[in-house]
Parts: structure tokens; sequence; C-alpha cells
């Protein structure tokens, strides 16, 4: 037998010939097209760095102007493309009219929370305060049940409409039809198999749905519903004499829920995200401002890095570790004294959030070291491990290893044991797909999910057997996407060349999260003048070139690794570098600042 020597025209060139980093990883260059990144230039006005940037995320010169100010209006889906759209807006009219009470019924996240809010604020706008559950991630699990909706039914509601859930729940929403409960549900997860009973069924990745909108979170599925209840009431005549709900006010809690949810910030998402942001930076919501006050947020602006690592955490915590609804409720008031108790609680429960994250995470890091990284899926599951916080240690372990993660809590305390599981994925490889699948096969009690992330409950005895499972349906996708584990990198920058007005001009380029990573770059052949630890494990340097030029930076997390290594011995070993060129502001003044996240020795 030969081995074939020859490059495989399928696999790019190792870039800076970087084969293997001190993260272990390859680093290759974005594909990119040279005549275009002239033209979007030179049509633009803007450089050719962040030009690069757009081609490579595959904007074309004619797409340019509108990825660089996108758009609601460019991109905004029709309501009536998504199947059951207008029915859902027109019985909610209905009930508005015959004066039925309405409930909201969300999930506990920051999609649900933010989704049940912009609802809830809809209805408050046309003369209706409605009912909200919220469930209890430990004692009620995801999504709705029997005996919420016997609680809701209790209550006087007469109309449900779930958010960010009901879409698989066919025994509860079957439960309901029963006891007479109308239910409405806009989702957005994936579905399989028969469709529930509802009133109706709004969500872009139903079977028959053919907006094309899959990859909207709940929130931006929310949002588009609005829209479809604004034009109802207009048909209808409900706004003659009285206002039309201003939406816009509520793009701010689109825009969390879409940044906080993961999912790709392309097409609409990217619009929402953007002028979201927007919206959000003026801090019109009580909750909001409140929130950012116990965060430390201090600019009169907004940033996805604010709303997916500061806010998106704390509104998090109630329903990882605290009480669920709080969330829900903090975005949805309008009292300024009860948005801050609120606020102030969440913030010491994400306190406590953070404490028993770290202690999963130590003890699943320890359990996977042991079994070997050699599958296509990495599992961890130990006794206790809360549910709150399985999935934030997913999605750290996934980004740890470059492979999709399911980490599994298991409850002692029933027969069967049972384990609650949650999972993150990466890019190309469809979790949320395989679980559904593994639930097909009769290997879970339930499960589902999108291709990002997904949850499952198991029988703790039929772990290994799906582990098996999704090993073996995950590795052909896993093969396929071969640079998973790769540094996509934006391009070659110079010490000289980083400049505050370079590191200003990417910001064009976001809103920045999954589907539009922040632009990252190489420099070569550069040496470690200066380096000190700061903080807990974070390590602050200076880089030298062969020429004399300098460039200050800091790597996070790193100093207890081998980054952090190589770093703080500031030997004269050459090094190449990969990273993010930010704008720092320092004394008041911006200057500009690299974010190392990974290292490569310089042969020469």
């Amino acid at each position: 037998m030969s081995l074939d020597t020859e490059p495989r025209e399928d696999v790019p060139a190792a870039y800076l010939g970087v084969e293997r980093s001190l993260t272990g990883r390859r680093w290759i260059a974005r594909p990119v097209s040279e005549p275009d990144i002239a033209a979007i230039a030179r049509q633009q006005q803007i450089s050719d760095s962040l030009a690069r940037v757009l081609s490579g995320r595959g904007v074309e010169p004619g797409a340019a102007a509108q990825f660089l100010r996108p758009r609601l209006k460019d991109s905004f889906p029709d309501p009536s493309d998504f199947q059951d759209m207008d029915r859902a807006a027109s019985l909610v009219w209905d009930a508005l009219d015959a004066g039925r009470s309405l409930a909201v019924f969300a999930d506990y996240d920051v999609d649900g929370a933010t989704s049940s809010a912009q609802l809830r604020r809809w209805l408050r706008a046309v003369g209706h305060e409605a009912m909200l559950y919220v469930p209890d991630r430990v004692a009620e699990g995801y999504g709705p049940s029997a005996a919420a909706f016997d609680i809701l039914h209790g209550q006087g509601a007469e109309l449900v409409i779930t958010l960010d859930c009901g879409a698989t729940s066919q025994a509860p929403l079957e439960h309901a039809r029963e006891i007479g409960l109308d239910v409405i549900v806009i989702d957005h997860h994936l579905m399989d198999g028969e469709l529930p009973p509802t009133a109706a069924l709004v969500n872009p990745n139903r079977p028959d749905d053919i907006s094309g909108c899959g990859h909207l979170a709940a929130a931006g599925v929310t949002f588009v519903f609005l829209v479809a209840l604004n034009r109802e009431g207009r048909r209808r005549g409900r706004f003659d004499d009285r206002p039309e709900p201003d939406l816009m006010q509520w793009l701010d809690l689109a825009a969390l829920g879409t940044i906080c949810d993961v999912v790709s910030l392309t097409s609409i998402n990217r619009a929402l995200t953007a002028q979201g942001l927007k919206a959000m930076g003026r801090w019109h919501n009580p909750g909001l401002r409140q929130l950012a006050l116990v965060a430390g947020i201090k600019e009169d602006t907004a940033s996805t890095y604010h709303a997916g690592f500061l806010l998106g955490p704390r509104i998090n915590a109630g329903g990882r570790v605290g009480r669920s609804d709080l969330g829900a409720r903090l975005l949805a008031t309008d009292d300024a004294e009860e948005a801050a108790g609120i606020a102030a609680e969440l913030d010491a429960l994400n306190t406590e959030r953070r404490a028993i994250e770290a202690e999963v995470m130590e003890e699943a890091l320890a359990q996977i070291e042991r079994q070997g990284q050699d599958r296509a899926i990495l599992v961890a599951s130990g006794e206790g491990w809360h549910a709150g916080v399985i999935g934030v240690v997913a999605g750290r372990v996934k980004e740890r290893y470059g492979k999709p993660v399911i980490i599994i809590g298991l409850d002692t305390g029933v027969s069967p044991v049972l384990g609650k599981g949650s999972g993150r994925s990466v890019a190309g490889v469809n979790l949320g797909g395989a679980i559904s699948a593994a639930r097909q096969a009769g290997l879970l009690i339930s499960g589902g999910g999108h291709a990002m992330a997904g949850g499952l409950t198991v029988d703790a005895e039929r772990i290994h057997e799906l582990v098996a499972f999704l090993d073996e349906r995950l590795a052909p996708e896993l093969a396929a996407a071969t640079d998973a584990m790769a540094l996509r990198l934006d391009g070659l920058l110079t010490a000289a060349g980083v400049s505050p007005e370079l590191a200003g001009s990417f910001q064009a380029a976001g809103p920045f999260g999954q589907g539009n990573s922040e632009p990252r770059f190489a420099l070569a052949d550069l040496r470690v003048s200066f380096a000190q630890r700061v903080g807990k494990d974070h390590v602050r340097f200076t880089l030298t070139d062969s020429g004399g030029a300098t460039l200050q930076g800091i790597s996070f997390r790193t100093a207890d690794g081998p980054i952090g290594e190589a770093l703080l011995a500031a030997d004269e070993r050459r090094w190449h570098v990969a990273g993010r060129v930010k704008l720092d502001q320092w004394n008041g003044r911006n200057r500009a600042q690299f974010q190392l996240e990974d290292m490569a020795t310089a042969i020469r």
C-alpha cells in the first residue's frame, strides 16, 4: 500500500505554514476574491483590509452596501409566508375583541424571556395585561406540560401563547385540547413527525413552512408575529381611533434574544441585531437599563459583547439557579423600582451560577480527559450536576475541543435514574437533528433542538447506547467539517499597520456572532519583548517585529496554558500570532489592542 503524498485540492493550505499551533489548531485563510476585494474597497471607500473581511464572508461587490448598512426593509420577510402566522394573528385579535383572557407561556432562557416581553408589551399597548407562566427548569423541565396547562386553565386563561417552546409538545397539547384550552405555538426548534394539535403553530422549522427563515431565534419569530398582529389590527380598523404600537421600540429585545440564542447573524438576523443594538444603546427599557448598571456597562452604546456576555448570562441566571420568571418579568416591567430589585437579584444569582458552573466544568473536563477525545461527540455525566449550568458548560467544553458536546446531570432521586442533558455543536454538525433521531430510535425519553444546540432526557442506563448512536451518526458530519477545529484568518497584518483607525473600521463588518465571526488576523515573525500576568489568568504583552515596530496586546484566560507559558518566557524565540484587533480606550484616548488567541513557532 502506498501513501498519497500529493496535497488534496479540497483542503486549504496551512496559513503561514502553521499545521499545529500551541492550541493544537491548523491555521487556514478564508477564501477570498482579489477582484472583489478591489471592487468593494473602491465602491464603498473602505480599506483593503475591511474589504478582505467582507469578501471572506462571501459578500460580493453588489451586496457590500447592504452588508455594511443592514436595514430591516431590505431583508424582512412577509409574515404571511410563515405557515399559520396570519391565522395566529387573527386568533389573538378575535380573543381580544371577545374579551378573553390571554396567557403567555415562555421558555426560561433569554430567547424565551425576550420573546415574552415583546408580546406582553404589545398586548399591554393594545389594552390587555396577559398572564405569564415560565416553567421551573429543575422541577418542570423544558416546555409546556399538562400540569402547567391545568394551572393556567384554573386561573382563567382562555388562550395560551407559547413562546420558544411547544412545537414538539404532543402530549401536553393534546391535554390542552381535552380540557378546552386553546393554544397558539410560536417556536423555532426543529420538528419531525406529526404536528401537535394547536389552534395555530408558527415555526419556520415546521416541515411545511415556506418562509425560508429557519435561522430565526424565537425572539425574531415573535417580532415578525408582532408585525402580523399590527397588520391584522389595521385591517380590522382597530387603530383608527388609537395609536398603533410602535414595534421599533422593542427591537432591543429581538436583538438580545437573537444574540443570546447563538443563531446565525445573517440576512434578517443581521438587520434585527444591527438595528436592535442601536435601540438597546438608548437604554429605554427599564429592565435593561438597571441590568446594565449592575453589570457595570457605562457606555451609551450597546454591542454583541454587552448582550451576549454581560446582559444575557444575568437574565439566564434566574432560569438556571433562581426563579425562572425573573428575566421575563424584568424585561416586561415599566416600574423602575421593580426593575432595580430584579436586576440586583439576577446579578447575585449570576455570581452563584458562576461558582456552580466552575465546579461542574472541572469535573466534566476531568471525565472527558479520562475518556479520551477520539469520538465525534464528547459526553460527560455526573450526579447532581445542576441542570441550570450544563448548557453553559457544554458550550465551554465545545470551544476547547472543537467537537459537539453533551453534558448530562443525573437525578438519582428517581427510579430509574434519569439524565437531563444539554448539548452544543460546531458549525456543520447538526446536533439537534441527531438528538431528534435518537428520540425516534427510542433511545431518549424526550429531546430535540436546532443545529447548534439541543436538550434531552435519557434513562441513565442507556447513556452508553446513546453515545454510540450519536457517535456513529455525527462522525461523517464532523469529518466533512474538516476545518471545524481550524482557525480561520482574514489575512496578514504588520505591527506598524495596526492602528486605532484600522481597529475602528472593522466594526463596520459587525454585528459579530454566529455566522459572522469577528475578524481575525495573523502577524508573522514577532518576538515577545514584554509580558506580565494580570488578573487571575490573563497575560498582557508587547510584541516586536524585526524592524523594531511594537504592538501591545492581551491574551485572556491563557496564563496557565501553553500560550501563557510562551508569552511569559519573553525570550528570543520568534512567533506567528493570531487574534483580533480591538479598539481600546485608555485615559480618554483611543488605541489599538491586539487580543491574542493563538501562537505558533515561526520556522525560519
